[in-house]
């Protein structure tokens, strides 16, 4: 999600931050409009029948999961272009880097308490933390730590079936199946209830229940996330290397690798959707789909940056909107929040709960109009999105030009 005025010069990355800083919205917007569960299994809430259903199954085959790892491969290779090009300048690269990674732990933070209870930022810090000290690992490094740790993710996520299926056959736990069916099973009607009236109220009972349940949740996440995502932010270091990231394939060579990962991962995520589908979304099958998404996600992945770029026409109108709107990532990403939360929360308009799954989607079609009518614009006058602007003044101790003019005058 970062943006820097070295990234901005690699149209390619912010081409494919566009695409992702909106898909990511497909997804999102289940968490501000409906209850926890009914992000992952449809049954819980939303509707699961007819076009809710084909909305549930589109989102699952093609944009969930896929999204945030493409967020993940372009916050790698906008990393490490940062780095680059503070050793470039002579600046020390450390400083640099943790003093951005400190900022964006502070913007992540107020925004999971304060806003919304989704936020990745956090988490993107504390692993970007991580991540600066595989910054000189030549392309083979990059691509086999990243294995070993997505590897490791795979096996982490796998204990969670296991878990489940311990607990249902063998060692009941009332208390730990509340919380499974909170999170992706089927919770009861008076959970449903329960979190319907308070998403219905007003800011300060959503404040404190945000507070008590997400107070830590940055480093919970990355307990179970965290090396997935440290693997996938290696695997965009490595992406932008190898030149993928940066245009530099020929176009047959993106056909190959799009051909060759869809064709892996398209196939599995349509296999894994029915057979959700077919069991019921059952708790079991919807935690024993968590380690097998792992395996395909990838590919997916991949195959997204192969497709993007070669449906990118270099000067088209939709291409350097995209391109902007990925340049204002970061701004986007928590305007889109702010917007959210306005609309679905009951100290906005209160539609939380009111909408199937499939209505909400007409909401992220005017949200990303939104993004993409206003981003280009904004950067015609200014040489940063706003809190771009606001983090690279923070980091730098200093406050920046903001105005083109103002900048091209220094």
């Amino acid at each position: 999600m970062e943006t820097s005025a070295a990234a901005a010069r690699l149209p390619s990355l912010d081409i494919v931050r566009g695409v992702a800083v909106l898909g990511i919205l497909l997804l999102n917007i289940l968490s501000f409009a409906l209850p926890e569960a009914a992000y992952v299994n449809p049954r819980a809430y939303g509707g699961w029948h007819g076009p809710d259903l084909a909305a549930w199954a589109v989102n699952f085959v093609l944009f969930d999961g896929k999204m945030r790892g493409l967020f993940s491969f372009l916050f790698g290779a906008s990393m490490l272009l940062v780095i680059e090009r503070a050793e470039a300048t002579g600046q020390s690269a450390a400083q640099v880097h943790y003093r951005r990674m400190a900022w964006l732990l502070v913007f992540g933070l107020v925004h999971l308490w304060l806003v919304w209870k989704g936020d990745i930022l956090a988490h993107y810090a504390l692993i970007g933390m991580i991540a600066y000290a595989m910054r000189h690992q030549p392309l083979s490094g990059l691509l086999v730590l990243g294995t070993m740790l997505a590897a490791l993710g795979l096996f982490t996520f796998a204990n969670l079936p296991f878990d489940v299926s311990q607990m249902l056959c063998c060692h009941p736990d009332p208390a730990r199946l509340h919380d499974y069916n909170l999170s992706f099973g089927l919770p009861a009607p008076r959970d449903i209830a329960a979190d319907l009236a308070l998403y219905r109220g007003g800011y300060g009972a959503i404040l404190a229940d945000r507070l008590h349940d997400n107070s830590a949740s940055p480093l919970s996440l990355v307990g179970f996330y965290g090396p997935e995502t440290l693997a996938y932010m290696l695997f965009g270091m490595a992406a932008l290397r190898s030149g993928m990231l940066r245009g530099e394939w020929s176009r047959a060579r993106y056909v190959r690798w799009l051909l060759v990962c869809w064709g892996i991962g398209l196939p599995a995520f349509a296999a894994l959707a029915w057979w959700q589908w077919a069991t019921g979304f059952g708790l079991m099958t919807m935690a024993a789909a968590v380690p097998l998404e792992a395996l395909a996600r990838p590919a997916m992945i991949a195959g997204w940056i192969c497709l993007i770029l070669l449906l990118a026409r270099p000067g088209g109108t939709l291409t350097t909107r995209l391109a902007a709107a990925g340049r204002m990532a970061f701004t986007n990403y928590l305007a889109t929040s702010l917007v959210c939360t306005a609309l679905f929360y009951g100290y906005g308009l209160g539609w939380y709960g009111h909408l199937s799954r499939w209505q909400l989607y007409p909401v992220v079609f005017a949200v990303w109009a939104l993004i993409l009518l206003w981003s280009k614009p904004w950067l015609a006058r200014f040489g940063y999105g706003p809190l771009e602007w606001a983090w690279r003044s923070l980091a730098r101790w200093q406050i920046q030009p903001l105005r083109i003019n103002a900048s091209a005058s220094q």
